[in-house]
């Protein structure tokens, strides 16, 4: 093969290689991966556009792209707070958040990347929140109440962090606790009210039962009374002749029996 012939084919490929490597270097696109949104500076200066997922092209050296996540995510926190009857509560909260899509470069020119957000905006805002929330409940009203404080401290968080484009899905309290003292207080009362309930539990079978037993002592004096009225000396016989097996009672006389027979002196006079 001719150096000429040997050139023309190796020089594209040549070619191709060094654009390959400039693009490595200089990298004259951006990627935007699933979940995200791409924040455009040009020289460090955010700018109005926001670029979806996918592959775009841009200006080395003159456009950057940062991109942030808008996916939800979970923090947890714990903050310290006071009751309305001066108890110390100290909560553990987890909050689900998600970047507003559409205001991703304003988030980032005001407050900054994600770990920004949740320092700077989120963690804050929890505690003044939460503060806020338990300051108008007693410390048993905290614990006997926990849906309507976790609505209230849902909703004050969505209106807070609303304004900085910081949009919350959903707040849990996962857990509370309170001074050792207090804690034992809280046991103790539960305790006695269990007792309690216990106590006017068997009070109250006592009296059943003993009402049962009036009851029943009532039953059988009216029902022995009812059958002193119908028992008269017609159904008594009639109920003995039922009864009877045809045998007639015998006595001892002597040497042998002789059968013993009621007869009645008024039917004997009759029959002189």
């Amino acid at each position: 093969m001719r150096n000429s012939d040997y050139l023309k084919t190796s020089l594209p490929f040549a070619g191709g290689i060094v654009l390959l490597i400039v693009a490595f270097i200089f990298r004259p696109f951006a990627i935007v991966n699933a979940g995200e949104r791409g924040v455009m500076m040009q020289f460090g200066k955010v700018q109005e556009g926001i670029l979806d997922e996918g592959l775009h092209l841009i200006m080395p050296f003159v456009t950057t792209v940062k991109n942030l996540s808008v996916r939800v995510q979970k923090n947890s926190f714990n903050a310290d707070a006071a009751s309305k009857d001066l108890q110390k509560v100290t909560t553990e909260l987890a909050v689900n958040w998600h970047i507003d899509p559409a205001q991703v470069n304003k988030i980032f020119q005001r407050v900054g990347d994600e770990e920004r957000i949740v320092d700077g905006i989120i963690t804050p805002a929890v505690s003044e929140v939460l503060k806020a929330a338990t300051a108008k409940k007693t410390a048993e009203e905290i614990i006997t109440k926990r849906t309507e404080l976790k609505a209230e401290i849902d909703e004050a968080l969505k209106s807070r962090l609303g304004d900085y484009g910081v949009m919350v899905d959903d707040v849990s309290l996962v857990n509370f606790s309170f001074s050792p003292e207090f804690s034992k207080a809280i046991e103790s009362k539960q305790i006695a009210e269990q007792e309690a309930k216990q106590a006017d539990f068997v009070a109250l079978k006592a009296t059943k039962e003993a009402q049962a037993e009036v009851n029943r002592a009532k039953g059988q004096a009216e029902a022995q009374r009812l059958q002193r009225l119908t028992l008269t000396p017609e159904i008594l016989q009639k109920q003995a002749i039922e009864k009877w097996d045809g045998r007639f009672p015998t006595v001892m006389s002597g040497n042998s029996s002789l059968p013993l027979i009621n007869i009645n002196p008024a039917d004997l006079n009759n029959k002189k």
